[in-house]
């Protein structure tokens, strides 16, 4: 069992990459003509990576790569459970059950690495944060720049409105 899991891990870790590298082979095709070009895609954009030797902001910082106060805006629990689902698949809101990543229930004003049973990067047990909502909403934008070497893989969430509404689900997740 635990090896199905891991194969299937593997598998979907090489189809993310896959994905986000463009499959990681050139193309040789000639050029399309403009009635057969494709369809525009849709373009990703990835939070800008601090410098690296910034560091991680301090626990008291909650500045984002994009500029955006937390308390500019206003969240929607309901849609915030919506851009969950693509957190389920690392996390959930139950009470301690850990997947991938620890449980999520009662995130809001916990310390950084505290969930009984989950086993945290160094990194992340030794950060001395406390999940507030403004720092929530700054490591969503992008964790590794939050904390830099925590086994986190999600690239963070660059739109400020969905992690002000993933933080109202995470608050009261019924």
């Amino acid at each position: 069992m635990v090896r199905m899991k891991t194969m299937a891990a593997v598998v979907a870790m090489s189809v993310l990459a896959a994905a986000c590298s463009g499959g990681g082979s050139e193309s040789s095709e000639p050029a399309t003509t403009e009635a057969e070009a494709p369809e525009p895609a849709v373009e990703v954009v990835a939070a800008p990576a601090a410098p690296a030797d910034a560091g991680p902001p301090a626990a008291d910082d909650f500045t984002t790569v994009d500029g955006v106060e937390y308390s500019s805006l206003t969240s929607d629990a309901a849609a915030g459970k919506l851009v969950f689902a693509q957190c389920r698949t690392c996390h959930v809101t139950d009470p301690g059950v850990n997947r991938t990543g620890p449980s999520l229930a009662g995130i809001v004003g916990r310390e950084s690495g505290s969930v009984a049973g989950y086993n945290y990067s160094a990194a992340n047990a030794d950060s001395d944060v406390v999940w507030t909502e403004e720092k929530l909403f700054q490591y969503l934008e992008n964790p590794q720049r939050v904390i830099p070497k925590t086994k986190m893989i999600f690239a963070g969430l660059p739109d400020a409105q969905k992690r002000a509404d993933v933080i109202a689900y995470l608050k009261n997740p019924s």
